[in-house]
């Protein structure tokens, strides 16, 4: 059965409060950067009250098996698009995973996106995250820059 694609409502704050935990329990041992705790990366109820963002959720039967969103936002004056569309918070519980509602997700808001007019649109993944980077280069995406960091703390 094919889940439903509908934009997110306050009602399901609680739910997707819950994604955002696994989705940094998930990045946690990818990124040494993440603090101990709660944390939150996003605020999904701007998200829903914004026209410059679109929170959307995947329903299935009654349950809400994925989420994403795209938020516009507007870049340098150097660069070729003066906006572009960032997908963001694309989690799906473990025990729907494999299903494709991510890619369902991933296309409804690249046509939100293109109808805003913005042709560009960008995300993050992690580099220790191949079944990710594969998935969305499927779904058309390429690698464009490698992000670097160093911990300088102990430099003498």
């Amino acid at each position: 059965m094919k889940p439903i694609i509908r934009k997110a409502t306050k009602e399901d704050l609680l739910i997707l409060d819950t994604f955002m935990d696994g989705l940094v329990d998930a990045e946690r041992p990818m990124d040494i950067t993440i603090k101990e705790g709660k944390v939150v990366y996003y605020n999904l109820e701007n998200f829903i009250l914004s026209d410059e963002a679109q929170l959307l959720v995947a329903e299935l039967n009654g349950e809400i098996v994925a989420s994403g969103y795209a938020k516009i936002k507007y870049d340098e004056v150097y660069l070729k698009y003066d906006k572009h569309a960032y997908l963001g918070f694309m989690f799906v519980p473990e025990k729907h995973r494999g299903n494709g509602y991510n890619k369902l997700i991933v296309d409804a808001l690249l046509k939100w996106s293109k109808s805003k007019n913005i042709t560009e649109v960008r995300l993050d993944v992690y580099d220790a995250n191949p079944p990710a980077i594969r998935a969305y280069e499927k779904a058309g995406f390429q690698k464009h820059l490698i992000k670097m960091r160093m911990d300088i703390s102990d430099l003498k």
